[in-house]
């Protein structure tokens, strides 16, 4: 395969279609953030997306197919190999490691944040048992707290008060997507919800999808949309260190998905017999509510966040640097 670099268009358009066609509820929240910040958001979308589809064999998060356990290995260790190049200044394979090297030269993305972001496809592809509610938070931050993080670089946080409540924003989302799809997971031979969960409401892991246990995915489900209230609560605190239009993106796309999580409860047991979304009056509803989300937390303070809250951990890497373009070709740590 030849090295493909792509000029900033081609990328961009790449990556516009990427987002447009795998997540309409966070391409209507891109929209709002200023065209800089826009243009690298999606392009990490873009390699997030398309890391997603290597491991589950789909396209653009619809139609996975199965993919055998050999193959499936080899996907996986050719993500991280390329992900490894991109921080070694090696030309990228593809269009979706283009944009990524991009983002990564523009704003300094963390090689950590990258490389834990693969080990949450890794937690798929092993077939990861989550025993305890604790297994599916770390989870839960390797799939996409640490995409907060990566996506709050792009907005050019730094300081770690206000990268944990970004974190806690893919938390939030996170456990909002696993209760929505809970039968479509299964499907796939996939289940997040904590054994000792299925345990307690006498729900076979292997039948969860059956009918007769629909009742019973209802607290369950419930119970994960409430687990993710007090993560959007904390992010919240974040949108005051944000740029305003930044602000607002987030603030739209945090609402979006609360309102996904508040459905799935609505819906009770018939949660599961459609896809739960937004419709395009509610995403409009959403964007101006966020806009006086956002407007109100100028300079507001905010109280600490809740010492009780799972927290994401810390990385002590004294050696990590930024990549900037002065960086040349070495390898970053």
């Amino acid at each position: 395969m030849t090295a493909v670099e792509g000029n900033d268009r081609e990328l961009l358009d790449h990556a516009t279609r990427s987002i447009a066609v795998g997540s309409k509820s966070f391409a209507a929240a891109a929209q709002l953030f200023d065209p800089a910040t826009r243009r690298s958001a999606v392009m990490l979308y873009a390699w997030c997306r398309h890391c997603d589809d290597v491991i589950d064999g789909q396209e653009a998060g619809h139609d996975a197919r199965p993919v055998s356990q050999e193959e499936v290995n080899q996907r996986l260790a050719g993500l991280e190999a390329q992900t490894r190049a991109v921080y070694a200044r090696m030309p990228p394979q593809t269009e979706a490691f283009a944009a990524f090297r991009d983002v990564v030269i523009r704003h300094g993305l963390k090689q950590a944040y990258a490389l834990e972001h693969l080990a949450g496809f890794e937690m798929d592809v092993q077939q990861r048992q989550y025993v305890h509610i604790e297994d599916t938070l770390d989870y839960c931050y390797h799939v996409a707290g640490v995409v907060g993080l990566m996506m709050a670089q792009v907005m050019e946080v730094s300081d770690e008060r206000t990268l944990d409540r970004a974190c806690d924003l893919g938390m939030g989302f996170q456990l909002t997507n696993i209760a929505r799809d809970i039968v479509e997971d299964a499907g796939v031979g996939r289940c997040y919800l904590p054994r000792a969960w299925l345990e307690e409401l006498a729900i076979p892991e292997q039948r969860l999808a059956e009918l007769q246990y629909r009742e019973a995915l209802t607290v369950l489900a419930r119970r994960l949309v409430d687990l993710a209230e007090p993560f959007y609560l904390s992010a919240e605190a974040g949108l005051t260190a944000l740029p305003w239009r930044s602000a607002w993106a987030v603030a739209t796309a945090s609402g979006v998905y609360r309102e996904i999580g508040v459905k799935v409860k609505q819906r009770g047991s018939r949660a599961w017999d459609s896809r739960v979304s937004t419709s395009k009056s509610d995403k409009i509803r959403l964007v101006v509510t966020g806009l006086w989300r956002a407007i109100m937390s100028r300079g507001r303070r905010w109280p600490d966040r809740p010492a009780d809250l799972w927290q994401r951990p810390r990385h002590a890497c004294p050696a990590d640097r930024r990549a900037t373009p002065e960086a040349g070709s070495e390898v970053l740590k």
